[in-house]
């Protein structure tokens, strides 16, 4: 079954991807508050660095008259380096595709930048929440520029056990082909998928079962479904890994009977694939 669908997949225009379809890819509000920070931050560490020649300066001199200028040129280096590396993963996500080094600059988002903006994100007053969709907005779009394609073994479907229903008394976390299909949570529907694709799903109940999932299966890309906290923390946790990050509907609150834009999960599994392979 998986194979017929595949066969009929056709080439898709950036208007019929349905990724676009499904609001996933063009999340600019995201975007702009990821890059907002991105840019007040590059403002802040030309001026730090510009203090940082300007107070030692005098006694720098008193050295040697070369060593204010060597100063200098080191601080204007590293300026150099992340403005040019900020203007380059805005580019990136601009143009939508790899334009240079964008695993790269993926590493430097996850390890380095959302940290950062963070922090800076408090300073202005944005909540932690708001930043963790920014940052899987761009995470996202840098994942989707490295035009990665996998045979349907390699991707795997990595979701929360809170989309079981909660009153549910089958055991899924160690194999969802447990679930019994009477449809109250969106478990049956997943499972519908998977097997349509051929692809692997699973469920986690936290953080270390996910990283035990992923090193047992080994996929080359993981399409996740969480909360903000539960996705930010496994992009980092699994990097250099991609991961496609889709944020979970939450309405009886966090970790209770939550659901999830099946058509999204979808999208992203007809994208990633790659019917060469199969």
């Amino acid at each position: 079954m998986a194979n017929e669908v595949l066969d009929r997949k056709e080439k898709l225009t950036p208007t019929e991807d349905p990724l676009v379809e499904a609001g996933q890819v063009s999340e600019t509000p995201q975007k702009r508050i990821f890059i907002g920070l991105l840019a007040v931050t590059c403002i802040i560490l030309g001026g730090l660095a510009y203090l940082l020649w300007w107070v030692p300066n005098v006694g720098l001199r008193n050295i040697h008259p070369y060593l204010p200028a060597l100063l200098a040129g080191i601080l204007g280096l590293v300026v150099f380096a992340v403005v040019a590396g900020s203007l380059l993963l805005i580019l990136t996500i601009l143009a939508g595709r790899d334009l240079f080094l964008s695993k790269k600059l993926r590493g430097a988002v996850v390890k380095v930048l959302f940290p950062l903006l963070v922090v800076m994100g408090k300073v202005f007053g944005l909540s932690r929440e708001k930043i963790s969709h920014s940052f899987v907005a761009i995470n996202n779009q840098l994942v989707l520029a490295q035009d990665l394609h996998v045979s349907p073994a390699r991707l795997l479907l990595l979701m929360p056990h809170c989309l079981q229903n909660h009153d549910c008394k089958v055991k899924i976390t160690g194999n969802v082909e447990n679930c019994e299909g009477c449809g109250k949570c969106p478990i049956k529907e997943l499972l519908e998928v998977s097997r349509k694709y051929d692809v692997e799903l699973a469920v986690a109940t936290g953080g270390t079962i996910a990283r035990r999932i992923v090193v047992q299966k080994r996929p080359r890309l993981i399409v996740a479904v969480a909360c903000e906290r539960d996705l930010t923390s496994g992009i980092q946790d699994t990097y250099p890994l991609p991961v496609y990050g889709i944020f979970n509907c939450r309405p009886y609150g966090p970790c209770f009977n939550t659901g999830l834009p099946l058509a999204e999960v979808e999208g992203a599994i007809r994208h990633f694939l790659d019917t060469s392979e199969s």
